[in-house]
């Protein structure tokens, strides 16, 4: 069975939950930006939570279904509808044969997700099926969804409709957030005052915000102590000999507008990093739009760890709800 790209929305591509073991070589993990809305979606339909389904960015697509199969949207309140229809958030439902899968505008959030009884089956590239746009690898032939694509769906197992996430388990679209953040590398470059007011400021959602970093802007400026700048490094406070960057880490160049990097980004480069976002918090950034605010919090990692293993326990109860 197959699903045709009527319109293919803005940025709509294959993501399951990424590729892991590839970072060192410059190949970074990709996969749904909202990992937590792709598995809800993935088991509100009877799938694996990691199989591969669309993540959808601030406008949807248009999908024709060739058979009747079992879809559910999550993530992003973008409401689906079916030759016209509105059907729910958060909830199974069928697609007829022939049927027509359309959306309505955004309202909150950024990433809606859509789990297709079966999964995407597009081939595994080093372990998944995960779009990296950037390096034309995985997905549907290395790129973001066209008109005119037909998309392979796998065997579905025993889908039903009507299965709804509880009200509990709901992703949250809130219009302005917390980040919880883990000091280092190089915050001791920073002068105390500059690492004070990063914290102490509320961040505003910039414009450049994508699947390889967000971007914020509206606090003060930060400022850097004197040093001696080592061979290799930039002329800018910022620069650095080149250094590795985790998923999550938080660039400021020139002191000026942090730049949190995400699942397509770089795995290494010359810009200092005051501090990472935890892993726990990651699925919050999917689900920003620009003009959004958010505050960054700083925790320790016992404090980061611990958001971690409730991160995993709230999977736990999920798996067991549904």
């Amino acid at each position: 069975m197959t699903i045709d790209v009527r319109k293919p929305g803005l940025a709509t591509s294959v993501q399951d939950t990424g590729r892991t073991g590839y970072y060192h070589l410059g190949i970074p993990p990709s996969g749904a930006m909202d990992r937590y809305s792709l598995r809800c979606a993935n088991l509100l339909v009877g799938n694996a939570e990691d199989a591969a389904g669309l993540e959808i960015t601030f406008l949807g697509p248009e999908l024709a279904f060739q058979a009747a199969t079992v879809v559910a949207v999550t993530g992003a309140r973008l409401t689906p509808r079916v030759n016209g229809q509105e059907m729910p958030l958060d909830e199974s439902f069928t697609v007829p044969a022939g049927g027509v899968l359309s959306f309505d505008y955004l309202k909150t959030g950024a990433r809606a997700y859509l789990a297709v009884a079966g999964g995407i089956d597009v081939p595994i590239v080093l372990g998944s099926r995960s779009t990296y746009g950037l390096g034309a690898l995985g997905g549907y032939e290395g790129r973001k969804l066209a008109a005119g694509d037909r998309l392979p769906v796998g065997a579905a197992g025993a889908a039903i409709s009507g299965r709804k996430l509880p009200p509990e388990f709901v992703t949250e679209t809130p219009r302005e957030v917390e980040l919880r953040v883990v000091v280092g590398l190089y915050d001791h470059w920073l002068t105390p005052e500059s690492l004070a007011a990063f914290f102490d400021d509320e961040w505003t959602i910039a414009s450049e915000a994508d699947r390889i970093g967000y971007r914020f802007k509206g606090g003060r400026p930060m400022r850097f102590r004197p040093r001696e700048r080592p061979f290799g490094a930039g002329s800018d406070p910022s620069n650095i000999v080149d250094a590795c960057y985790p998923i999550g880490s938080i660039q400021i160049p020139g002191g000026l507008e942090p730049i949190v990097l995400h699942c397509d980004a770089v795995s290494g480069g010359g810009y200092a990093m005051l501090g990472t976002v935890i892993n726990a918090d990651l699925d919050r950034i999917a689900q920003l739009q620009p003009n959004y605010k958010a505050r960054f919090v700083r925790v320790d990692v016992d404090q980061a760890l611990a958001a971690r293993r409730e991160y995993g326990n709230r999977l736990a109860r999920l798996r067991k709800a549904l």
